[in-house]
């Protein structure tokens, strides 16, 4: 098949630092070149890919020339697969409801995958607006907000297998990794880690916006020794970070769609302490592959039972659930079936 991939222009793909989309999509991208696809992908011109690529823009906004406008880079996207989609057997966008307009009236195959929450206003009526427009949601949970959407599956994120290495030694500290904004619940991760007597070590971006509440909230916390900030992680120091941890915390406030890292985390062998919201129980495996708690009390009693749960178990869910070639199979049977739609004479 000949498919184009549309990605975000904020990242690279994939992305030097933070960034859990473009990873995605890289990942995604590269295993259907395996399978023997012809991909193209639009995205920033510092993408790093197996198939084609397709710059839309120099460099990643994020990392870029400051005062660019990020409209002027979306415009140049969505001109480009105007462009060129009569040369594709099927088109899938990464970038939400952007390029809808077009690809709607596009007698080309296509469909969009979901990356980020949907509980927001506005989005029912643009639904309203593109109702044949097929979606793909990254997890169950993600899709309640919106039921009245075209959905056609749920496709979980996967990873490359051999991407991590694991480790099946205890680990000496308790993790963070993930944006210093509140409903990633940072500062739960905090008393959590100090309440267990665990030293807790944060990867972390922070973002401008939210620059206050860090100087505020977090900043004074932070001693270097039992609580330590080590800053944004690529995915060379990523596996070191997760795979020496006794535990990932992840006590979630938000609908979170998926959560890239918890599989990030159970790739290294290592468990999951989850609150539960949004995609969390469709994730991680209680008693299996982590603990699901309701409260920081309950996840502080299940740092404590972290010597139940066996990191070589962790590890093969991992290979049995959320590796990348399967996430690339089941996109694969979705295209099939939306190209087997069309007339014969597109055919």
């Amino acid at each position: 098949m000949r498919i184009a991939q549309l990605a975000p222009l904020a990242e690279s793909v994939p992305p030097r630092l933070y960034g859990g989309t473009e990873r995605v999509i890289a990942w995604l991208v590269d295993e259907l070149v395996e399978l023997g696809h012809d991909v193209t992908l639009f995205a920033s011109g510092d993408s790093r890919t197996k198939a084609k690529l397709y710059p839309v823009w120099p460099r990643a906004l994020r990392l870029g020339r400051r005062g660019v406008d990020p409209n002027a880079a979306c415009a140049m996207l969505v001109e480009a697969i105007a462009e060129h989609a009569a040369g594709f057997d099927l088109i899938h966008s990464h970038v939400d409801w952007l390029p809808l307009p077009v690809l709607s009236r596009a007698d080309v195959p296509y469909l969009t995958t979901m990356h980020g929450r949907l509980d927001l206003p506005g989005l029912p009526d643009v639904i309203g607006a593109f109702p044949k427009a097929p979606f793909v949601s990254i997890s169950d949970n993600q899709r309640r907000p919106l039921p009245e959407a075209n959905w056609i599956a749920t496709i979980q994120h996967g990873l490359p297998k051999g991407l991590f290495r694991p480790s099946y030694e205890p680990g000496s500290y308790l993790a963070f990794l993930g944006r210093l904004t509140v409903d990633k619940g940072p500062e739960d991760a905090m008393r959590i880690a100090r309440a267990a007597g665990m030293p807790l070590r944060i990867a972390a971006k922070i973002p401008r916006a939210e620059t206050a509440y860090f100087k505020k909230k977090l900043e004074p916390n932070i001693d270097g020794e039992k609580i330590e900030l080590v800053g944004e992680v690529d995915e060379a120091r990523k596996q070191p970070f997760l795979a020496g941890a006794a535990a990932l915390l992840f006590p979630i406030d938000w609908p979170e769609p998926f959560g890239l890292v918890m599989i990030e985390a159970m790739a290294c062998g290592t468990p999951v302490i989850a609150y539960r919201s949004g995609s969390v129980p469709e994730v991680v495996e209680d008693g299996v592959t982590g603990f699901i708690v309701e409260n920081a009390a309950e996840a502080i009693e299940a740092v404590n039972d972290l010597r139940r749960l066996d990191r070589r178990a962790v590890r093969a869910r991992f290979e049995e659930r959320f590796v990348a070639s399967r996430m690339a199979r089941e996109y694969e049977s979705r295209y099939r079936e939306l190209i087997a739609r069309v007339t014969p004479s597109r055919r």
